[in-house]
Order: C-alpha cells, then sequence, then structure tokens
C-alpha cells in the first residue's frame, strides 16, 4: 500500500487499485503486506484506522491510532461500566449472546459469573463427551504440557486477537469490561465469550479428538479458515452493537 500523488493506492505487481481511505474506517493489514511511511500518514489524516494482525485476524499486533478517530465510544463504555444498572444491563447481555437466554433476575455481577462459569463447566463437559475423550477439567496453568488444553488456549488467543482488532476498529477499549475486569484485555474477554463455545472451542476439542493438530501451528491456522468461513468479524460486531446499544 502506497501513496500516488494524492492518493493511497494498493500495489499487487504492476495493478494499481485506488484505495478510498476517506470513506475507510479500518484496513487489516495482514503479514505479507508493505506499507510505506507515506501511505500510514495520509490514512492518519484521513481517520482510517490501521491494524496490523495477523491471518485472518487470529493476532492483533498493533493499531496506527488505538481507540478510533472519536473518544466518544471510549466514554460510552466508560459510563456503561461506572454506573451499576447499566453495566449489569450489558452483563446480561452478554449472558444471552453466550448461551441465548438471560440470567434469572435480580443477580448481580457475581453471581452472573457464578451462573455462567457453571454452564461452561457443562460444556466443555458435553463437548469431551460427543468427540469421545477424558474430560479431567479446563486448567490453563497445563497449556504448554497438556495437548487438550493447549488447543484450548491456542484457539482461544486467535479470537482473543481478531476480537481486539474489532473492538479497536469500532472505537472501544480493550480494557473497559462489564463482566471481566482488571486486565488490559477484559471487554475482549467478554466479547469473546459470546462466541467462543460454539466457534473455535469446539473446534479445538474435534481437532484434539481426531488427532488432527499435527504442530504448533495447526490450530491456528484452522481458526484462521473458521473465522472467514463463518463470518467472525461480521458477527462480532453485531454482538457488540448489541452490547453498547442504549
Amino acid at each position: 500500500m502506497e501513496l500516488n500523488g494524492h492518493s493511497v493506492v494498493l500495489r499487487q505487481g504492476d495493478a494499481l487499485t485506488h484505495f478510498p481511505v476517506g470513506s475507510t474506517t479500518v484496513v487489516f493489514i495482514e503479514p505479507g503486506t508493505v506499507v510505506t511511511h507515506a501511505a500510514v500518514k495520509a490514512c492518519a489524516e484521513s481517520g482510517c484506522l490501521l491494524l496490523w494482525v495477523g491471518e485472518g485476524g487470529v493476532r492483533c499486533y498493533s493499531a496506527g491510532n488505538p481507540g478510533g478517530a472519536s473518544s466518544e465510544k471510549i466514554l460510552h463504555q466508560a459510563k456503561i461500566r461506572l454506573d451499576d444498572a447499566l453495566r449489569l444491563r450489558a452483563a446480561r447481555r452478554l449472558f444471552f449472546l453466550m448461551f441465548n437466554e438471560y440470567p434469572p433476575d435480580r443477580r448481580s455481577i457475581d453471581q452472573i459469573r457464578g451462573i455462567e462459569g457453571s454452564k461452561v463447566k457443562k460444556i466443555y463437559a458435553a463437548l469431551a463427551n460427543k468427540n469421545d475423550i477424558e474430560w479431567l477439567g479446563r486448567d490453563q496453568t497445563k497449556a504448554l504440557s497438556d495437548d487438550l488444553n493447549r488447543a484450548i488456549s491456542s484457539a482461544n488467543a486467535a479470537l482473543y486477537g481478531v476480537t481486539e482488532a474489532i473492538i479497536l476498529a469500532l472505537g472501544y477499549s480493550p480494557s473497559i469490561g462489564f463482566v471481566h475486569a482488571g486486565d488490559e484485555r477484559s471487554f475482549v474477554f467478554d466479547v469473546a465469550d459470546t462466541v467462543k463455545f460454539d466457534t473455535v472451542v469446539p473446534m479445538a476439542i474435534k481437532m484434539y479428538a481426531e488427532g488432527a493438530i499435527v504442530n504448533n501451528s495447526s490450530v491456528r491456522i484452522a481458526c484462521r479458515d473458521l473465522f472467514r468461513e463463518k463470518n467472525i468479524i461480521n458477527r462480532l460486531v453485531n454482538n457488540i452493537k448489541f452490547i453498547m446499544e442504549d
């Protein structure tokens, strides 16, 4: 991607394609793409966010303008986080996106976390049973020694990458979560959970059960293909809009 006269263009061999950065919100720059300094400057001046990501968005390495061109989205996000009623509403919406049902009325954030945790344990157990494998529980500390936990952690990491990229693209902060808190990617974890258990987690468990994990890249590449096939980006965008809308 480079500047040609006053226009940003995409060069592919000898072919040049004009790129309308003035009417574009975000550009995902995947591996193998070269961007000139002049093109970056033109995008910044036009308010077009550049995100350096892995293939299919499986990693989010850097953002040219974190938080987007406007502070309105982050202020709205902070308002929800600091208002107990609005935060509870957001947490209930997150729960609905995860399980297609709302939690019982008059439950606190901590109580919703507890209900969520119980449901998630049952999901893991059911997926393991479906794939005829022994399930000893999710243990992230075993991600380096246990093949199944490592596969799940790799799949989650890929999902966190694309989720963080979408959050930044929409102008929100990855750190201001509503159920998760205290981490620089709290909102990433919140949003990723809305799709995790019917996308990457079942895929990782199935790959493990079928012996399809041949190297450290297997799960990441499978996630890349899954994100494109299932249009995960569009789903995440719609979920975030639902969570944040008044």
